[in-house]
C-alpha cells in the first residue's frame, strides 16, 4: 500500500468530486480538443499538483515532440501527453508518434486522455520501441473513498512521481499482468512443479513436462496471452528477472 500524504489525499478526493462534474459537462457538450486540452491542464494542476506556468509546457513550446503537453520535474520532462476531443474514443494507435519521441528522449510514460478516459503507458526501451498499458481509467468511475483509486492517481502527481510512485505501481501491476503470468505458468520451473503434482496424484501414470507443456499452450491458456507483441515482452522480463 502507498503512502500518500494527508495533504495530498485531500487535494485529490476534493478535486476529483469537482472535474468529474466539469468533465460531465464538458461530455454532454462535446467540447472540441482544444477546451478539452484547458481542461486537462487544468486537472494537472487541481489534482495532480503540478504548476502550470513552471511544470507544464505546451504544444507550441515542444514542437517535434507529436504531443500536446509536458510535465516536467527540475526541468526534466516526465510525462508526455497526447489530447484528443472529449467526444472522441481513444485508440492504441493515436499515440505511437509520442511513444517513438519519448524513447528517443529516454521519456518512460506516456499518457493518452480525452479528459474522461486516461491510458497511462510505459516506453520499453527494445528494439523495435515498444509500450505497456500500465493502467486505464474514467475519471467518473473512480471514487475519491476508494483507497486504489487514490493510489492510483497519486503515482501520477507531483509528489508521486519525486518518489517514483509511477514506477512502484508498475511494478505491481506486473503481479497481476495476465501475459507475465501465463508466460510464467509455461516455464521450466512450474511446469517441473506441476508434473511432480500430478505424479503425487497419479503415480502410476507416465507424463513428460513436454505434454503438460503442450495441453498447458493448446487447451489451457488462451493464444493471446502466449502469442503477439504483449506475450514477447513478457517473456523478456521474465528472462531479465531469472538472470538477476
Amino acid at each position: 500500500m502507498m503512502f500518500i500524504p494527508t495533504r495530498t489525499k485531500k487535494r485529490l478526493s476534493e478535486n476529483l468530486r469537482k472535474y468529474q462534474r466539469i468533465v460531465k459537462s464538458a461530455t454532454a457538450k462535446d467540447i472540441n480538443e482544444s477546451d478539452t486540452s484547458l481542461i486537462v491542464t487544468d486537472m494537472l494542476c487541481d489534482i495532480l499538483g503540478y504548476d502550470k506556468y513552471t511544470e507544464i509546457t505546451t504544444e507550441s513550446a515542444i514542437r517535434g515532440t507529436f504531443c500536446d503537453l509536458a510535465v516536467s520535474i527540475n526541468k526534466k520532462i516526465k510525462l508526455l501527453l497526447e489530447l484528443k476531443a472529449i467526444g472522441l474514443d481513444l485508440k492504441d494507435y493515436h499515440i505511437k508518434q509520442a511513444i517513438d519521441y519519448a524513447a528517443n528522449k529516454g521519456i518512460d510514460w506516456v499518457i493518452l486522455t480525452n479528459a474522461r478516459e486516461w491510458h497511462i503507458y510505459k516506453v520499453s526501451f527494445t528494439k523495435p520501441i515498444n509500450k505497456e498499458l500500465v493502467s486505464q481509467f474514467a475519471l467518473e468511475d473512480l471514487s475519491p473513498r476508494l483507497e486504489k483509486d487514490l493510489e492510483m492517481l497519486f503515482s501520477l502527481t507531483k509528489e508521486g512521481l519525486a518518489k517514483s510512485a509511477l514506477s512502484d505501481y508498475y511494478d505491481q501491476s506486473q503481479t497481476t499482468n495476465r501475459y507475465v503470468l501465463g508466460n510464467l505458468l509455461m516455464s521450466d520451473e512450474v511446469i517441473d512443479v506441476l508434473r511432480r503434482e500430478v505424479k503425487k496424484l497419479f503415480p502410476k501414470t507416465r507424463i513428460d513436462t513436454e505434454e503438460i507443456r503442450e495441453t498447458l499452450s493448446k487447451n489451457v491458456i488462451k493464444r493471446e496471452i502466449l502469442e503477439g507483441e504483449e506475450a514477447d515482452l513478457a517473456r523478456k522480463k521474465l528472462k531479465k528477472k531469472v538472470r538477476k
